[in-house]
């Protein structure tokens, strides 16, 4: 998550957050997480570090606590000892140098990192253009403290180098750039070259203090690396090919070596564990070595996932739980005795940890290593429910691992496969070379997946399954899981593979024991727990559950998969490369890339609001050399395509003879569809696929667009006494583009609320008001689709789908009005009104009659809801938080203060009746 926003609404509009990350910083002799990000302010840059309450999702969840200029004296040193350097995915250890002082922090390892890094060497480099114009950071002077005695921009807050000070200094002894042999800086290497370089042990010759003059002479040669990398190792070709002497060519390269592989690479067998264990938020009671250690020889590779790490509250919404080092603890000491192993990787979401160690022979070719997260909580932005991911590359294979945890209950196995295939869209990795498209998780040779995937067994009840159970039929009793049947059907997982399940479900026991559930709910019995994989040369060498660990109500399950990792001959590797470089030397000079398309005219039929489709354009090269290609801007256009419309990927390589499927997606969201329901815009757009070193080629899109309520104003659905799409296409255009005041269009009498904000509020008000989590629970993006479809079609004549669905429903209608229920003209008003109910309402009072009508409405169900609080769970700053958000929004950039007191106006018309 981009946690920049959180601090950009406390900034004034004149200053930007650039960049933000998460770290940990050495607090008492003790380590805390702090925020830090970069903010610009008319060419200068400061370092703000903030305290923070948990992951920062608004401003209220951050605190200043200390700025650093990026000056003259400012610099950036890696501190990371001969240990964290000895392989891939350790955090690195930063030191921050200012003027008087000097700040240690520790930065996730991963591309984020590398971009801040980045940024801030970027600002530093800038300064250092400009020695005589030395930056006065005059706008900081209003963070300073009152007190006297603070003065100094380094002093703002509570100044380093105090005795106040909370966050402890360190003597210099880190890495210098100009002392380090491997430096960057020798190399001309860039921190953001997109290479992950191995991490090798520095030796004492690396270690010493920063010298003044070093830093001169980095200002002088203008360099731009202010954190040192380690060497080069031939055995990656991706590091060889990054390295500067190949410039431009280097995809070129890429292309033909990729198409050559077999050449210069052979396979070898490396032995993965896997294990996935829900563990209800309970701490490790027992150990683990019984699960973890079961192979007969040490795993070269564990992945280790765990589920509901955490339950409590304060871990949704903070940041660090103690479980997490408890869990982590207890998996390095049931690892395998036979070996020795190091922690390559951790990433977490709430409750979802995934753990990744490689034996230490193994470190030095683990390569290209990131991490994300995906939550498809409402919204898609809870991370109750989720996924957590790591890809890497191993010698010359990649790999990627997911860990997650779907939507649960017996019934609820569409919004599983929902879940899967959000994960599967979302989550996506960003390459090293930022020219390039992001990875998703089915683009690697290899894919794992596990995890708490909570499909259960259907069609039968507790006392048939447990008789299949005793009879160890699993063959008969996998007949009926869900997974399986989805898996049948296409509808999930498709092209992975599970081993034969000969092991009791997983799911649920009472806790501490090995009893199937006697609780009052008498869970059916369940392979709730699952892992699969995708991809060639993978054999599965076991698959089962351990019933020996009694912590949790699920048992944790492992899989040992034996997988053939592509190793490289680097004399093999060596040759191929010089033949390919001396051929594509003769191609340039001799032959022009040249592409066939397989079609260049795509029509999108019958365009609805927030319904993707796609069409798929295939590139084959049919040159004499491979190609690069790229979706250009048209002349004055922003952008080299319309809003509503992506190809992916935009840019890319074809290898001599190969072919590329791009796909043409047009989706349409709130942001686009007024336009298009308008009739301002349409779905037609000219695309230019340029050719480097050849021609552009022109792509023709053309489509129609079914109107919807959804992106239309209040002023016109009041207007539509029948339902949108039964309109002809010139009223509702009238009605829209002209202005819905001024319009010819003859309407008897208004309706007094839009007949559609009145279905959903209606439906709820009759089926939903003792509904438990109502706005906060998501609902079924195919049950969305029906309910927008039925309110501009007008059929069926009642909303389908659940309460949850029809609920977010309508806060996707309030989220897309082009004008908000408090039209913008009032926004200002409202935010001076705030604490004076009579005023509030006085303002209400002003809004048009159709605004005023449904701001009246709404908020009169909403206290409605109130009253039934026992049941739903829902209280006054819950609606206040969500609706405000909606009904009040803001012409231009909203901060924290403004949304605050937007809550605090509507909260006025949620305590009491108005009416």
């Amino acid at each position: 998550m981009d946690q920049s926003f959180a601090i950009q609404e406390i900034l004034p509009q004149d200053e930007t957050c650039v960049i933000a990350v998460q770290c940990l910083v050495f607090v008492d002799n003790v380590t805390e997480s702090r925020l830090l990000g970069l903010v610009e302010r008319t060419k200068e840059h400061a370092l703000f570090v903030f305290t923070h309450r948990r992951m920062a999702i608004t401003g209220e969840d951050v605190t200043l606590e200390d700025i650093f200029p990026i000056s003259n004296d400012f610099a950036v040193v890696e501190v990371s000892s001969a240990d964290e350097l000895s392989f891939v995915g350790a955090d690195t250890r930063v030191r921050l140098n200012f003027q008087d002082g000097e700040l240690e922090v520790r930065l996730p390892f991963g591309s984020h990192s590398r971009l801040f890094l980045s940024e801030v060497n970027r600002a530093w480099s800038d300064v250092c253009k400009s020695p005589k114009e030395a930056p006065k950071f005059e706008w900081l002077h209003k963070y300073r403290k009152a007190s006297k005695g603070q003065g100094g921009i380094k002093q703002t807050l509570v100044p380093l180098g105090t005795a106040h000070t909370k966050i402890s200094q360190h003597k210099k002894t880190g890495n210098s750039l100009n002392a380090v042999s491997r430096s960057p800086v020798e190399g001309n290497k860039r921190v953001n070259s997109g290479v992950e370089h191995p991490r090798v042990e520095s030796g004492p010759e690396s270690q010493g203090k920063v010298k003044r003059e070093g830093w001169d002479e980095l200002k002088r040669e203008g360099r731009d690396d202010l954190v040192r990398q380690s060497s080069h190792t031939a055995s990656n070709k991706a590091t060889m090919l990054a390295m500067p002497q190949f410039g431009l060519r280097d995809n070129l390269v890429r292309c033909e070596l990729l198409k050559n592989e077999d050449i210069y690479t052979y396979l070898e067998n490396f032995s993965f564990f896997l294990g996935t264990y829900n563990v209800n938020g309970q701490t490790p009671k027992e150990g683990l070595r019984a699960w973890l250690g079961s192979t007969s020889t040490p795993p070269d590779m564990y992945c280790v996932g765990f589920q509901e790490l955490d339950l409590s509250k304060e871990a949704f919404f903070f940041n660090d739980t103690p479980k997490e080092t408890e869990w982590m603890k207890a998996v390095s000491e049931g690892l395998h005795p036979g070996a020795k192993y190091a922690l390559v990787k951790l990433v977490r979401l709430v409750g979802i940890m995934l753990l990744f160690y490689v034996r230490n022979e193994h470190a030095k070719h683990i390569s290209e290593m990131e991490a994300e997260t995906v939550g498809t909580g409402i919204m898609g932005r809870m991370g109750n429910k989720g996924a957590v991911a790591i890809r890497f590359r191993f010698h010359n294979s990649d790999i990627c691992v997911v860990n997650s945890h779907l939507a649960a209950h017996i019934e609820e196995y569409e919004r599983r496969n929902q879940d899967y295939k959000d994960i599967c869209s979302r989550l996506l990795f960003r390459q090293h070379d930022p020219t390039l498209a992001p990875l998703a998780i089915m683009k690697h040779d290899v894919v794992l997946w596990l995890g708490d995937l909570n499909y259960r067994l259907s069609d039968l009840d507790v006392d048939n399954v447990k008789d299949l159970i005793a009879k160890k039929d699993f063959e008969t009793l996998h007949s009926y899981d869900q997974l399986k049947r989805q898996i049948d059907e296409k509808a999930v997982f498709v092209g992975f593979v599970e081993g034969e399940i000969g092991f009791l479900p997983t799911y649920k026991y009472d806790t501490g024991s090995d009893q199937w559930d006697t609780s009052e709910k008498c869970r059916v019995p369940a392979w709730c727990d699952r892992i699969l994989w995708r991809g060639k040369n993978v054999r599965q060498l076991h698959y089962q559950s351990h019933m020996a660990l009694k912590t949790s109500d699920h048992k944790p399950v492992s899989s040992l998969l034996e997988i053939g990792i592509k190793l490289v001959n680097e004399e093999s590797y060596k040759k191929t490369f010089e033949e390919i470089v001396r051929s594509l030397d003769k191609m340039e000079n001799e032959c022009i890339p040249s592409l066939t398309l397989s079609t260049r005219e795509f029509h999108f039929k019958d365009v609805k609001f927030m319904q993707h489709q796609a069409e798929t354009l295939t590139l084959h090269n049919d040159g004499q050399v491979p190609c690069q290609f790229e979706f250009i801007q048209k002349l004055d256009e922003p952008t080299y395509c319309k809003p509503w419309l992506t190809a992916n990927p935009a840019k890319g390589f074809i290898a001599q003879g190969g072919n590329m499927d791009i796909d043409l997606e047009v989706f349409v969201n709130r942001s686009t569809a007024t336009e298009l329901n308008s009739g301002r815009q349409q779905i037609e757009d000219i695309l230019v696929l340029h050719l480097e070193r050849g021609k552009d080629y022109f792509l023709s899109v053309s489509g129609n667009y079914l109107p919807s309520c959804f992106g239309s104003s209040i002023q016109t659905l009041c207007q539509l006494r029948d339902p949108i799409q039964e309109m002809p296409l010139e009223t509702i255009r009238e009605l829209t583009s002209s202005g819905d005041e001024t319009s010819t269009v003859s309407i008897d009498k208004p309706l007094d609320i839009p007949k559609e904000i009145w279905q959903m509020v209606d439906h709820l008000y009759r089926n939903a008001p003792k509904q438990g989590e109502l706005f906060q629970q998501p609902g079924l993006r195919s049950e969305f689709v029906e309910i927008r479809d039925c309110l501009d079609t007008g059929m069926p004549d009642s909303l389908p789908g659940s309460n949850h669905s029809v609920a977010e429903a309508l806060l996707l209608f309030l989220d897309a009005l082009p004008e908000p229920v408090v039209p913008f003209s009032l926004y200002q008003q409202c935010l001076e009104c705030c604490s004076n109910t009579s005023q509030c309402k006085k303002v209400v009072s002003l809004l048009p009659q159709c605004h005023k009508n449904v701001f009246n409405y709404i908020a009169a169900f909403l206290r409605e809801l109130l009253k039934h609080s026992t049941h739903n769970s829902l209280d006054v700053n819950i609606l206040a938080t969500i609706f405000a958000a909606l009904l009040l929004r803001s012409p231009t950039k909203q901060d924290l203060a403004e949304k605050r007191k937007t809550q605090e106006f509507f909260q006025h018309f949620l305590v009491q009746d108005l009416s």
